[in-house]
């Protein structure tokens, strides 16, 4: 530790940097705003792209009446790992964000909801996977994000708990890095990103690959995890051109190919019918395998008062459970070969009409076609005094199709009112048939230049993740160990609810901004999702009705080098009477208390809050940051929850002058669970729940990244 300390302080004496200076001269950022790209070449390139990009995010698609918070790409840069967090580690540092397994898709929840998050980029939706482990995203080609929450406009359907809305990386002068991240646990990661421009035409490329030993949460609280291996691959890449003064057609595609081993619990107790009372839980071998690949490309045109923006998005991606079958029937009497592939394909196209300087007209349409296939290869024992392994085969497809479509009409009423309102249609064909009509309205007030206030209602229309909502032929497993307890499977319906929000944004002064929003949402077949079973991929459910309310409280805080933020939210999010695959409660009991009684969701955690700092001294930054949550709910119906818990992380980072002086040398020291926190994220006994899963204990690493 001493020799790393000394060697990241040698040679203060060195000028600073231009990267260094630059950072320290970055004022405080609106929550919208993009961040400004300083370069001295291809200056009318640069501007016409910037001025593309705010038609696009202020004009074409505004965040108008939502609930925002910005991270960019300096504000990722100050946390501990920096661009080697994964982007789902930096989202938890927003307001209203929890913390939860890899298990669960994605590994967080916004405002206690299950998953139903949306990720944008450059303003395109990105079509759902298929519930896979980890993130697909990397965090290396995010040149802003903004969290968007609340009401939001009518042009965001389908999932709407949260929207990650992304900016990717630009660059115009020729540049980059490479990178190699190191330490516990058998890390190693290298990374590169690449950018610049040729004529009018823009492109940058970032990829990472990463290999480690503890891919999933640990299953136990030991500080190395036992069969945790997981290798993973990201690549983005973005290419723009500009077609004319007022047209740019561009071209994104992206892809994550991951390996993950499934972590193992020693000391189990083989349930008896299968293998003998000598099978080593340790000794367990079940893997999962993802892929997933996407490809867009979309014409943006902007013209005096109409802007448009057309895209073509297709989408691959798949996910295997591979288990151990001998082991798994010895400990739970049944061995699920899983596979889920999809392949989708859509369009979405928005447009933008400004009447005059008080009005401005919206609408859209989106469309996709999704091709699923679910194949379940069970190895199961039939129900005799001397059972015989035999092999079920239970697989299902379906094309099915999304299509919304919506209008929006902006006018402000004076200075000071501005008033949102919307119409969005949402049409479903999937394993059930459904739609709906969905109101929205938004108000802002701005008191002053300081002070806006913000409140609005909207209905969305939630339709199930097809692959996770297939059907289960349940005749199948009749007289073996995977017969249902409980002989009901009744189709996942879509969700419908209404949302409510209010929100306050102040600024106190220069470079300090705080902010509260409080929100309710009630809820008919409210959707949850769930591990049953062995294979760490999700099932969904409905329960007849739901309701969700919190408040959150947010602060910003920046005055040259130091920055620092606070977040804090408290919620309550509860459901009853499941009325879709309740073949999947394996407790009749629990279900009946269910059916009766309102209850905490899985995904609940009453109280969330995430805080961070750090401070740039010339070519030094030193930052801190960590979470607190008063544990999810577990147990019978939800009823307990898991003790609560709060991690810290450090880090330290220098620049150095190498060859060149505005392409410095960083070396930085990050240390993960500062305090080696021992704490269970889940126990394994709630709702949807199979496998105990403990926050990563302290880890150590080392990262060098080299400007070029």
């Amino acid at each position: 530790m001493r020799l790393i300390v000394a060697f990241l302080f040698a040679g203060m004496t060195v000028t600073p940097s231009e990267t260094a200076r630059a950072q320290n001269a970055l004022p405080a950022e609106d929550a919208n705003a993009l961040p400004e790209i300083v370069i001295d070449t291809s200056p009318s390139l640069q501007n016409r792209m910037n001025e593309l990009d705010r038609a696009r995010d202020g004009v074409l698609l505004p965040k108008y009446g939502a609930t925002s918070y910005s991270i960019d790409d300096t504000a990722i840069q100050a946390l501990p790992q920096g661009a080697d967090t994964p982007l789902d580690k930096v989202l938890l540092q927003a307001p209203g964000v929890s913390y939860d397994s890899a298990i669960s898709y994605p590994n967080f929840h916004i405002r206690n909801e299950y998953a139903n998050v949306q990720y944008r980029i450059n303003g395109i939706q990105l079509p759902d996977g298929v519930a896979g482990l980890g993130t697909v995203l990397e965090t290396g080609f995010v040149g802003n994000l903004n969290l968007l929450t609340g009401v939001l406009p009518a042009q965001y359907g389908l999932r709407t708990a949260g929207v990650v809305d992304i900016t990717a990386k630009s660059e115009f002068a020729p540049g980059g890095s490479v990178g190699l991240h190191g330490g516990s646990l058998g890390t190693i990661s290298p990374s590169f990103e690449y950018g610049g421009s040729v004529g009018t035409t823009q492109y940058f490329f970032t990829g990472r690959f990463t290999s480690n030993n503890e891919g999933l949460e640990n299953a136990t609280s030991a500080a190395d995890p036992l069969h945790d291996h997981t290798n993973q691959g990201k690549f983005f890449g973005y290419v723009s051109a500009l077609l004319g003064e007022s047209n740019r057609l561009s071209f994104m595609t992206g892809t994550s190919v991951s390996q993950f081993q499934i972590p193992n619990v020693p000391g189990q107790t083989p349930l008896g019918n299968f293998g003998g009372p000598a099978v080593n839980s340790a000794n367990l071998d079940e893997s999962q395998y993802e892929s997933f690949l996407f490809n867009i490309l979309a014409l943006q045109t902007s013209n005096v008062g109409f802007d448009t923006q057309t895209s073509l998005f297709s989408r691959y991606a798949t996910a295997h459970f591979v288990p151990d079958i001998p082991g798994d029937l010895a400990f739970n009497d049944v061995a699920s070969d899983i596979s889920r592939r999809s392949v989708l394909n859509g369009a979405q196209f928005d447009s933008s009409y400004r009447l005059n300087d008080v009005q401005t007209l919206r609408g859209g349409v989106t469309i996709s076609a999704e091709d699923t296939r679910v194949d379940n290869a069970v190895t199961v024992l039939p129900l005799n005094p001397s059972p015989k392994p035999e092999t079920i085969d239970d697989s299902r497809s379906k094309l099915g199709w999304n299509i919304g479509g919506y209008i929006q009409d902006e006018w402000k009423v004076t200075n000071k009112l501005s008033v949102n309102t919307g119409l969005r249609f949402d049409q479903l064909f999937q394993f059930v048939t459904a739609n709906q009509l969905s109101p929205r309205v938004a108000l802002v007030y701005k008191f002053s230049d300081d002070t806006t206030i913000h409140a609005g209602y909207a209905r969305y229309f939630t339709p199930p993740n097809q692959a996770q909502a297939t059907p289960s032929n349940l005749g199948l497993f009749d007289n073996t160990t995977q017969q249902a307890a409980v002989a009901a499977d009744n189709a996942v319906r879509p969700e419908r609810s209404h949302y409510f929000d209010v929100g306050l944004d102040q600024k106190v002064f220069t470079g300090f901004d705080v902010g509260a929003d409080v929100y309710y949402k009630l809820a008919t077949n409210l959707l949850d999702d769930g591990q049953f079973g062995q294979a760490p991929i999700l099932t969904q459910f409905n329960c007849a009705r739901g309701f969700s309310e919190g408040i959150e409280l947010k602060a910003k805080y920046q005055s040259g080098g130091f920055r620092a933020y606070a977040n804090f939210s408290v919620n309550a999010t509860k459901s009853k009477d499941v009325i879709s695959n309740q073949y999947l409660f394996s407790n009749p009991t629990e279900l009946a208390y269910i059916a009766n009684n309102y209850h905490f969701t899985d995904d609940d955690q009453s109280i969330s809050a995430s805080a961070g700092a750090s401070y740039r001294w010339s070519q030094m930054l030193f930052s801190l940051d960590g979470i607190y949550g008063s544990g999810l709910h577990t147990g019978f119906a939800n009823l307990d929850h898991e003790q609560p818990y709060a991690t810290f992380n450090f880090g330290l980072s220098r620049e150095f002058e190498t060859w060149s002086r505005d392409k410095p040398l960083t070396v930085r020291f990050d240390i993960v669970n500062l305090l080696d926190t021992v704490y269970v994220v889940r126990d394994g006994s709630g709702i949807g729940e199979f496998a105990p899963q403990y926050g990563a204990r302290r880890g150590f690493f080392l990262s060098l990244s080299q400007k070029i």
